[in-house]
């Protein structure tokens, strides 16, 4: 066995062995113990942990990586450095007749002082029970879990061995010294005191409050780039990202949004009339639903609103057609429909006619909506309404 470790052998433990795992890793789990994990690092700094990876090298074994790790005991055995100079092959026994198992990959100490055999670091095999459910065995004392193998019914070298594309679940997790910002692999664990970080596998500094990792501001007051596919949340009311697709986004305390929402539109591209002299939103032949929108009202408390149609008179005898809006803040109404803030036509021929209007006096965050409504001046008279639209810009 490679496996290096130190203050496990009675006698034997070499000035090398001493050299190759004092490596100063003791990450706090609390004031007497330290997590227990892997050295981060890898060739080239490409990755954040190559340490005793594992990858098939036959139908049913596999080879770990090379590796620095510290493995803690109970809270007054201390903490076992160890290293693996060079890889190691472990093997897997062959697959039930029945049921899947699931095994267990772990780097183990021995230690005789604390009820085992004999002393020794070593990488072993935990094999699981067969059964419908499978589950790995629990890890045994001073050992530090790397990888779960699930090994399928009658799986053998001889009907092609374990499907290793499939079969791994990577369990390894890693340290750094006290004090030191660590890099998250597998299970978030929790903080050891208030002010340490850690670099989550989406970039984003964290910092433990005594009860949660909370996200570190990348500049107060800053615009935080974001994650593709990210659900980071913000670290104060405020705060500032790059969201997707370049929409700058304010944190509100509780999701992202728009920083600037708007404009707000909508249109309806079919015709209808209507020959009451009172207004209605809705009207006969093709727009029988009524068109309307609605908006967040900016802190600044105004908006631009901008509506119109293209409007005909059909029938005999002279008038006018309408189209104005109500706009509405849930039940309380905010200005309804006036003929002094219409738009009107007064034309056999079909003639485009809109207006642009400003609200004001809005409330901060309140949500309106802006409803279209119709009416002819003459009852003998079809006002045609088409191509009508609604536009709000908040004034930001």
């Amino acid at each position: 066995m490679n496996l290096r470790s130190s203050w496990v052998a009675e006698t034997g433990q070499t000035r090398e062995d001493t050299r190759l795992t004092q490596m100063g890793a003791t990450n706090a789990l609390n004031p007497v113990q330290v997590r227990s994990g892997i050295l981060p690092g890898s060739y080239e700094g490409k990755y954040r942990l190559s340490g005793f990876w594992m990858t098939n090298s036959s139908a049913m074994s596999a080879v770990v990586s090379e590796g620095r790790a510290v493995i803690q005991g109970d809270i007054s055995q201390g903490a076992y450095p160890v290293t693996l100079p060079a890889s190691e092959v472990v093997t897997f026994s062959p697959g039930n007749a029945q049921y899947d198992r699931i095994d267990l990959v772990v780097l183990r100490i021995r230690d005789k002082l604390y009820g085992d055999d004999r002393n020794e670091a070593v990488i072993e095999v935990i094999e699981g029970v067969p059964e419908a459910a499978p589950k790995a065995q629990p890890a045994p004392a001073r050992s530090l879990p790397l990888y779960e193998v699930r090994v399928p019914v009658g799986v053998s070298a001889g009907t092609g061995g374990i499907p290793w594309a499939t079969a791994l679940k990577d369990l390894r997790t890693s340290i750094v010294s006290a004090g030191g910002i660590l890099p998250v692999e597998g299970a978030v664990l929790p903080g050891a005191y208030p002010g340490q970080y850690q670099d989550t596998p989406d970039a984003q500094l964290q910092r433990w409050d005594g009860g949660k990792w909370v996200a570190y501001p990348q500049a107060i007051g800053g615009v935080v780039p974001s994650t593709v596919g990210s659900a980071i949340p913000g670290s104060y009311t405020g705060q500032y990202r790059d969201g997707l697709g370049g929409r700058l986004e304010r944190w509100n305390g509780t999701a992202w949004a728009p920083a600037f929402p708007g404009p707000y539109f909508n249109d309806s591209l079919y015709d209808g009339y209507t020959t009451s002299t009172t207004w209605v939103n809705t009207l006969s032949g093709n727009r029988a639903t009524a068109l309307s929108l609605t908006f967040v009202a900016p802190g600044s408390r105004q908006a631009i609103l901008t509506f119109g149609s293209r409007i005909q008179l059909v029938g005999t005898g002279s008038g006018v057609g309408f189209m104005g809006v109500r706009i509405m803040q849930g039940t309380t109404l905010y200005r309804d429909n006036n003929d002094s803030y219409a738009v009107v036509c007064q034309s056999p021929g079909n003639i485009s006619v809109s207006t642009t209007q400003r609200l004001h006096t809005l409330t901060a965050g309140a949500t309106y909506t802006v409803t279209a409504y119709y009416r002819t001046s003459n009852t003998a008279l079809q006002a045609w309404f088409d191509n009508t639209f609604l536009q709000v810009d908040p004034q930001h």
